[in-house]
């Protein structure tokens, strides 16, 4: 498919945004812990991320309907640019005295961040054909995994080079560059917003989830993971690693890659044998909880870091 300039531009800003987003979760989290020395101030990290990013995914179609989505998005890129660049100029003078307003500033960053996505989706239809947007989905969605296969990593390898007081500047840098680019698109033509209720409108796919059992499955299973997935790619893996495993930062990054390598391979068998799959769901969902358990707990008991890579994937 041959791609065209906007959807070019969308798709490597936002990449950037996300190689920013994980560096920078990488630092924040390693300054707590090293200044703190408490696995439960690092574990707040994700959680405040988390909730901050409900409240906001709650709230933008509110946003979406009243602002350019262009400008809606670039503006956010715009604001964690800001925030980045205040946060490394006050990482100097952090203390463990002070070190809350550390989770002040990834509250703000994560507000920001949480209308990404759903803008992102919203302006692809905008700039790719129709007969193109199933490719232009899976470009994009197969560029993020990427991203966040590598860049735990990545991030956590720098830190072996680089100050985390570093590493932030160069997440602002590419904030800054990323705001740039997006900043290059062609405004998108909205309708005008049909007259509504604020709060119907926000609770609208509430309501539908509520309604039907399915859903409210399907939902309180994905709350539940993105709960326990986050603490389990950063906070206490990280202690985990330093203290259980007794190796340094960067089998962080190893078993953070080593998880979402195995969520690609995961989505490649599932769409390989999508017929099976789809013909099998319930079946197939309830394995895959408890395979994943299992191999969790197995993860937990674990002090070989060789052995933790394989458990990760799992």
């Amino acid at each position: 498919m041959k791609l065209n300039r906007n959807f070019n531009l969308l798709l490597t800003g936002q990449s950037l945004a996300n190689i920013g987003d994980v560096l920078y979760i990488v630092s924040i989290i390693y300054l707590i812990f090293q200044l703190t020395g408490s696995a439960t101030a690092a574990a707040l990290v994700p959680f405040v991320i988390t909730s901050s990013m409900f409240v906001s995914n709650t709230l933008t179609p509110l946003l979406m309907q009243r602002f350019d989505l262009k400008w809606l998005l670039a503006g956010s890129q715009m604001g964690k640019t800001g925030l980045l660049i205040a946060l490394a100029l006050f990482l100097p003078h952090l203390t463990a005295a002070n070190f809350i307003v550390l989770f002040l500033v990834i509250s703000l960053v994560a507000l920001l961040d949480g209308c990404a996505n759903p803008v992102t989706q919203a302006l692809i239809p905008n700039y790719v054909k129709s007969e193109q947007l199933l490719k232009a989905n899976g470009i994009t969605e197969t560029v993020t995994q990427l991203i966040q296969t590598a860049m735990w990593f990545v991030g956590s390898s720098l830190l072996i080079w680089l100050a985390a007081t570093e590493l932030v500047w160069l997440t602002a840098g590419l904030f800054l560059l990323s705001s740039l680019l997006l900043s290059g698109l062609d405004r998108v033509d909205s309708a005008p917003p049909e007259p509504q209720n604020k709060w119907r409108q926000i609770t609208k796919g509430w309501h539908t989830v509520s309604q039907t059992p399915v859903l409210k499955r399907i939902a309180l299973m994905e709350m539940l993971e993105t709960i326990a997935g986050a603490v389990w790619i950063a906070a206490i893996l990280y202690v985990f690693v330093s203290e259980a495993l007794a190796v340094d930062e960067k089998w962080w990054g190893f078993i953070n890659g080593s998880f979402f390598i195995g969520l690609i391979a995961g989505s490649l068998i599932c769409l390989r044998f999508t017929e099976w799959v789809e013909n099998n769901l319930s079946r197939f969902i309830l394995t895959g909880a408890i395979f994943s358990s299992a191999a969790t707990v197995l993860f937990g008991l674990n002090s070989m870091p060789l052995v933790a890579l394989l458990f990760s994937a799992s």
